[in-house]
């Protein structure tokens, strides 16, 4: 009886596995194309260590004149930066850039799309597009891309976190057990518009900055010919949090921390235990605002990075006004 109970058990897990298999690889209905041809007439693609990245720019560059460097987080792309990056283009250069991986740029499978593997990505483009004096600015998981950066690169000036995912990342630790084909439907999931609607409506205080518009570019990265491949790849790499808690020890360049307070996957204490690991780091707490702190509050979290690293003189904003 027990034998039978036990054959019948495993044939249900075999059936379900193969059920998961069939849907991971069923074709998803999207017609897919090569990045450049869902590119905007703004968008800009350097080529950085055999990879092709995508990337914008706001303002002007001088001589002695800050670049800030915008790094996304998780599943998106240069997009989050459309409120922030217009409020800075005044007193800096601005650069955003779609890590490897998300957005437009190219999505290899085999691939290091850890945050150290990303910052190292990150470094060569700094240095293919000759940037200097760099404010490197990061939100979620772009926020430890751009601590690697910070404490790797001697052209960097600067650091701003932005709700960053240095502490607690939102991922379930159980991320790290997934086998196949798991990792490829978290892909397909992420490729879904409905539930990436859904996913990212959660970390507003206001969902309605989520707009068609919004997910009309979000969602250009499914429509890339390498997503699937790409993505599946990303899902297998898990990150555990703190991973990155003993970089901030190694910060040795002016820091900001902007703190969306409302937001749902961060508890007050975690802003305390990264702003003591970061002691000579100015806090700027964003009443009202979520996890996405640049998109709803960007006029105040510009203000913030201005104050502290906008330049006075002829090449600053306030000057000209």
């Amino acid at each position: 009886m027990f034998s039978r109970l036990l054959t019948m058990l495993v044939g249900l897990v075999l059936v379900a596995w193969l059920v998961l298999v069939a849907w991971a690889y069923w074709p998803r209905g999207v017609d897919t194309q090569p990045a450049r041809m869902l590119a905007g007439p703004e968008d800009r693609f350097v080529l950085v260590d055999g990879l092709e990245l995508r990337y914008r720019s706001w303002g002007f560059a001088e001589p002695g004149r800050p670049t800030v460097l915008l790094i996304h987080g998780f599943a998106n792309s240069l997009q989050s930066f459309r409120l922030l990056a217009p409020e800075l283009a005044g007193d800096f250069h601005v650069v955003a850039l779609d890590l490897p991986g998300f957005g437009l740029s190219a999505k290899p499978a085999r691939h290091d799309y850890s945050n150290a593997g990303q910052a190292r990505a990150v470094g060569a483009f700094m240095k293919a597009l000759g940037l200097e004096r760099v404010i490197v600015v990061g939100h979620s998981l772009g926020g430890n891309v751009a601590l690697h950066v910070a404490t790797s690169e001697p052209a960097v000036a600067g650091l701003v976190l932005m709700n960053p995912g240095i502490i607690t990342t939102g991922v379930p630790a159980i991320t790290q057990y997934l086998f196949f084909p798991l990792h490829r439907l978290n892909a397909r999931l992420f490729g879904d518009r409905s539930f990436r609607a859904s996913f990212l409506a959660r970390s507003y205080v206001d969902p309605g900055i989520i707009t068609d518009e919004v997910i009309d570019e979000l969602m250009l990265a499914a429509r890339t010919e390498d997503y699937m491949s790409g993505m599946t790849s990303i899902m297998g790499q898990y990150s555990p949090p703190g991973a990155e808690l003993p970089l901030l020890d190694q910060v040795r360049v002016p820091a900001l921390i902007v703190w969306g307070e409302a937001d749902a996957s961060k508890p007050p204490w975690e802003l305390e235990q990264l702003a003591a690991g970061l002691p000579a780091a100015r806090v700027a707490r964003v009443a009202g605002a979520g996890h996405y702190v640049h998109e709803e509050a960007p006029e105040e979290t510009a203000a913030a990075i201005i104050s502290l690293f906008g330049q006075p003189g002829p090449v600053g904003r306030r000057s000209r006004e």
